[in-house]
């Protein structure tokens, strides 16, 4: 995943080389194949590469339009390449024409309307001379950054990291303490698209285009996904046929690449069914085998995560490689000094993830596909209450009961069965209602119960206004009813939490030089999802049920019909900590000056003295993310004061 960044002076000062040299210094770590600069008057553009394409391989960005004079940086990979070539009638060049100069080409002819045309990951920016502007945009979901700050009538700046533009002495360093408020209480993280931990730096949310004048600066959104009419085939078999022709595109796309493209694989449905589809797909071009890359841990016979996953891997056509949790020591202290530079706290829980993507660029791949957010992309959201509704009681029933046989007791069926009902049966007006008076006071209780059960500082939760803060993020929540579940569906997907779920990914990747690609988060898979029945999606209790029956003969039964979903990311963590615990005591001491404004030190202080014989989660998890706070404040601090 590429760098990009840039200088746009609104008083039209010109722009120099020695302005933008430190932002490249900063972005070269995530794009360490090539750095390019381009600056002209009042404007200048930068992009440090990884070459993850095959064009991209002699693709020279920044690059300039001569006719038009007009000059793009992009951090880009498209999906509709040959459709927009033919478009723009330039199909021969299919083979040399770079993603990054076809948005210019699109630019050219559709301007600001060229963002309607791409499909795919991307953000960039393009000057044009013509009218004196900058034009930039990022993709449908946000699959790569674009943070930005604005001084009216100075400087705009751009970047795909918050540091790279605070490398800018003109750029104010002011911590912005709501997000260290965020991190504290930590279901917060999806606040906004917006928002960062400096105060006067911002992400341009997904869907968005951004474009600077002399005078002005205009924020538009250009894409929402929207509801549609429910599908409707014939058969189970005709539905799975469907949405594996879709999937298995969104797979196609991200396979194009420079080098070998790798997968995660995991013992479940979403990263075994992107697997499965790609090894296939690369054995009918004559290529493979696919790496993989596993996370397990080191028991067999009592982790259905390992024992699935060691399942999967025996998969023909692929390439395993795992990474067990008790064997850490192998990524150290790679690992630790990683986690101890994150670039955002919110990342010190990424830890399998990072061991994932460190295992991956030793064995020197740098594309590696996931399976996030197939939960969302295929989740059944209320299809017991629409069950209810429609009078399907015996459906209803059934998907209670199977539900909960799947989540092995954890949601008894009659709790199900009793919410739903008040949903279903209750006026839509009345939930309306209720939901609007029952907000303030859930986002009071909210906010008290996160001041006595966490480490925050009472004074800096009423310094920052807990309550409006979870006020903010209820704001997101649901309506309390929808007719139609693409409607539901839509809403879900367009939560700020996917968007910073994407970011994590992107930010803990990047730190390596690897490209993480998601294949559920298609724009043209998630239009055709939204759509489904929920038959489709939840059957007698099995959830993504459409993905399940498009993988027969595909993934092993025991992954297809695996009950319960276990995650070993506490475990890994959790060593990665046994492997670090004087580090993570000595952080913490040496910085209590720094955190003193925002946790209680009292707590922190006396959970310390048993910190090495914890073995409750949470007491060791609530320490380790101070050390991680701590170890952030002291970075900024001695980088930005």
């Amino acid at each position: 995943m590429s760098g990009i960044f840039g200088l746009y002076n609104q008083d039209e000062a010109p722009v120099t080389p020695s302005e933008m040299r430190p932002m490249a210094s900063l972005l070269e770590r995530r794009g360490p194949d090539r750095t390019g600069l381009w600056h002209k008057g009042q404007a200048g553009l930068g992009h440090t590469l990884l070459a993850t394409t095959p064009e991209a391989l002699f693709e020279l960005i920044p690059l300039s339009h001569s006719a038009s004079g007009c000059t793009i940086t992009a951090d880009v990979r498209l999906d509709n390449r040959e459709q927009l070539l033919t478009n723009l009638g330039l199909i021969d060049r299919k083979d040399t024409i770079g993603d990054a100069e076809i948005i210019l080409q699109a630019y050219l002819v559709w301007h600001d309307a060229c963002v309607e045309h791409l499909m795919g990951d991307f953000a960039f920016a393009i000057h044009d001379a013509r009218r004196k502007t900058l034009f930039c945009a990022r993709d449908h979901f946000g699959v790569r950054p674009f943070y930005y700050h604005y001084t009216s009538g100075r400087l705009f700046v751009f970047a795909s990291e918050p540091r790279a533009i605070l490398a800018l002495k003109k750029v104010p360093n002011k911590l912005n303490e709501g997000r260290i408020a965020d991190f504290l209480i930590s279901q917060l993280e999806g606040i906004d698209k917006t928002s960062t931990f400096y105060e006067e730096v911002y992400r341009l949310p997904p869907a968005h285009t951004l474009t600077i004048s002399p005078d002005s600066i205009q924020i538009k959104r250009y894409w929402t996904l929207e509801p549609g009419p429910e599908l409707q085939l014939n058969s189970d078999e005709a539905y799975a046929e469907a949405f594996l022709e879709v999937f298995t595109e969104a797979v196609r796309c991200r396979l194009r690449s420079a080098g070998p493209v790798g997968s995660m694989l995991s013992g479940g449905m979403d990263s075994g069914s992107i697997v499965a589809i790609a090894k296939d797909l690369l054995a009918k071009e004559g290529k493979g085998p696919l790496p993989t890359f596993s996370a397990i841990g080191p028991d067999s016979t009592n982790c259905t995560e390992t024992r699935t996953t060691l399942l999967a891997q025996s998969l023909e056509g692929i390439e395993p490689h795992s990474i067990r949790y008790d064997q850490l020591d192998e990524l150290l202290p790679e690992l630790a000094e990683l986690t101890w530079r994150e670039n955002e706290p919110f990342d010190n829980h990424m830890t399998l993830v990072r061991s994932v993507y460190l295992l991956a660029q030793r064995r020197g791949v740098k594309v590696v596909m996931d399976g996030i957010d197939g939960d969302s992309v295929l989740s059944e959201g209320s299809q017991i209450t629409r069950l209810l509704r429609g009078g399907r009681l015996l459906t209803a029933y059934r998907e209670a009961v199977g539900q909960n046989h799947f989540w092995q007791g954890a949601y008894p069926a009659w709790q199900q069965l009793y919410r739903s009902s008040r949903a279903a049966f209750a006026p839509n007006v009345f939930q309306d209602l209720r939901q609007q008076l029952t907000g303030k006071q859930r986002s009071r209780k909210n906010a008290e119960k996160n001041i006595n059960t966490s480490i925050i500082n009472r004074e800096f939760s009423r310094r920052v206004n807990l309550e409006q803060r979870m006020q903010m993020l209820n704001s997101h929540r649901e309506p309390a009813h929808f007719r139609m579940a693409s409607a539901e569906a839509a809403k879900s997907l367009d939560h700020p939490y996917l968007t910073v779920a994407v970011e994590r990914y992107n930010r803990v990747a990047s730190s390596v030089a690897i490209e993480p690609r998601h294949p559920f988060l298609d724009q043209r898979l998630l239009a055709f999802c939204i759509t489904l029945p929920g038959n489709q999606k939840i059957n007698e209790g099995w959830p993504k049920i459409i993905l399940r029956r498009s993988m027969q003969g595909r993934l092993p039964d025991t992954v297809r019909w695996r009950r319960g979903k276990e995650h070993l990311g506490w475990d890994f963590t959790r060593e990665l900590i046994g492997n670090t615990e004087s580090d993570v005591i000595n952080v913490i001491n040496k910085n209590n000056h720094h955190i003193l404004p925002y946790v209680d030190l009292s707590i922190v202080k006396n959970d310390l003295l048993s910190f090495n014989e914890c073995v409750e989660i949470d007491k060791k998890q609530e320490i380790y993310e101070t050390a991680c706070l701590a170890s952030w404040l002291e970075n900024f601090m001695g980088k930005h004061q």
